[in-house]
């Protein structure tokens, strides 16, 4: 596979690239033994890489054998850590994206998981090629991997990768050139922060740390802060210091359904609107008093915005900052309680590059549209490619006018208990490949069903996936409208897909 991936990248018309290509493999496997020729080969693959592949691949060596490699989460890390330029006409985003489809179609990285428009969500590396890059970041002092085994702590390098507890080992503070720091399963309650350090990326990811140190602050340069999966529920107002902070990144969601009150952010600090740089600003908590919902529309570069535990009285204030934020991709909001009004009616022009939105609350009134029904009208939301609509227990009938959303991909509705029928115009969104229904009922689900003689069948017909999903004993249990149709079995029969992980995102 390594060398098949070496020549997909030749030009087969170039018969002196060819000629180098064996010249330099030829004699080397037939020198040497099985695992001498294996990495031979090994050692091809990554020789040939182009000069802007080298250290993206060599990066790869930062993560624990067998993990889990996340696109989005790759793709910030590449950039902040200036392996990435933008090129004229693409954004940085659009290079680093290309750059990890190279090492895809070279076979030097396998997509396990899949987004639904058939990038790579999630990725692993394969054992021989992570070892053959650990020895090459090592020697080149590349990356450093801390682990249980480790027994000296590195001194000179510029990227940390902590794996596991680390034993006896004597953690020194000063690491002056150190500009990413990465733990992974590291258990400790509070991580304490390098003197003097100027990293650019520190990640706490999957980890049980508790509290962030104050030392933060000397993180002068930190652009990415990442404590997804962790326990921290409050950050130290040192934060505000580092006016370089891109990307704040928070959650600990478990993918069932969680009692409403109890999703999980944390309480933002009044002073926030002054971090500019920032791009991502998730699950964070409306304070009442206090001016970060104001401040929000302050984050001009904002890309993807989460609030929760927002209050009726919040309403205006949330929509005059949302409006500002002209470059929002993903817009999550969710109101304090489960019967709380979540006031959108204020917003009256949607940020033009929108493609994500997510609203969770009682909604009595969409934006100059009165409740039993809602109408998505054509002008609002030309970006947006998923629309999710959970709980809204008023909600009988939602029509869709033509043009209205061109470029959806995506729709999920969930727990709409009254809902009447699929939205009205649904047969015109032609971009649209998932259609998935959770935990409606089975009356709803029948109109859907050809083969039950379904009065909407007709209306999903043109969509290439449609699913009806169900939470029971912990998992997911996902029904294909296509394939029972296809099968023509009961509904209580035929195959059932389990599943554990996230569906309704895109």
């Amino acid at each position: 596979m390594a060398i098949g991936g070496v020549l997909a990248t030749k030009n087969w018309t170039n018969i002196r690239e060819w000629g180098m290509l064996n010249h330099n493999l030829g004699p080397e496997l037939d020198s040497n033994d099985k695992f001498g020729s294996m990495r031979i080969v090994l050692l091809l693959s990554f020789n040939d890489l182009p000069y802007y592949l080298k250290p993206c691949f060599l990066y790869l060596s930062i993560y624990p054998e067998d993990h889990l490699i996340e696109r989005n989460t790759l793709i910030y890390r590449w950039i902040t850590e200036g392996f990435v330029k933008q090129k004229e006409g693409r954004t940085v985003e659009d290079v680093a994206e290309g750059y990890l489809n190279e090492l895809i179609n070279r076979s030097l990285l396998h997509p396990v998981q899949y987004n639904d428009d058939g990038s790579m969500k999630l990725g692993r590396i394969h054992d021989l090629y992570r070892e053959l890059i650990l020895s090459k970041s090592r020697d080149d002092n590349f990356t450093a991997t801390v682990n249980e085994q480790t027994t000296l702590w590195p001194e000179k390098t510029r990227r940390m990768s902590i794996h596991g507890t680390l034993g006896n080992l004597q953690v020194k503070r000063s690491a002056t050139k150190l500009r990413s720091f990465l733990t992974f399963g590291v258990s400790r309650s509070t991580v304490l922060i390098m003197h003097e350090s100027s990293a650019w990326y520190l990640s706490l990811r999957n980890t049980s740390v508790r509290v962030l140190s104050r030392s933060i602050e000397r993180l002068k340069q930190l652009e990415i802060l990442d404590l997804k999966q962790t326990y921290v529920t409050e950050l130290p107002v040192e934060i505000l210091k580092l006016e370089n902070l891109r990307l704040l990144v928070y959650s600990h969601v478990s993918y069932s359904y969680l009692p409403y009150n109890c999703s999980p952010g944390f309480k933002a600090l009044r002073g926030f609107g002054t971090l500019r740089a920032l791009q991502k600003l998730v699950y964070i908590e409306a304070t009442p008093g206090s001016d970060i919902l104001r401040e929000v529309g302050m984050l001009s570069e904002l890309r993807r915005l989460c609030i929760l535990k927002l209050r009726k009285e919040d309403g205006r204030t949330v929509c005059s900052s949302i409006v500002k934020l002209r470059k929002l991709e993903s817009l999550n909001l969710k109101s304090l309680e489960e019967h709380e009004i979540l006031d959108i009616s204020y917003m009256s022009s949607p940020p033009p590059l929108l493609q994500r939105l997510y609203l969770t609350g009682r909604i009595v009134k969409f934006p100059r549209i009165h409740w039993r029904g809602t109408t998505l009208e054509q002008g609002k939301f030309q970006k947006l490619k998923l629309l999710n609509l959970d709980k809204w227990e008023g909600l009988r009938r939602v029509t869709i006018k033509e043009g209205a959303i061109p470029h959806l991909e995506k729709m999920v509705i969930q727990r709409c208990t009254l809902l009447e029928s699929v939205p009205i115009g649904i047969e015109c969104l032609l971009s649209l490949k998932i259609l998935e229904f959770f935990d409606m009922s089975d009356e709803f689900i029948m109109t859907l069903r050809p083969d039950k003689l379904g009065a909407d069948s007709w209306k999903v017909s043109h969509i290439p996936e449609v699913y009806y999903t169900y939470w029971r004993d912990g998992c997911w249990m996902v029904h294909s409208l296509k394939e029972k149709c296809n099968n023509q079995i009961s509904s209580h029969s035929g195959a059932v897909t389990r599943t554990y992980g996230r569906r309704n995102s895109l």
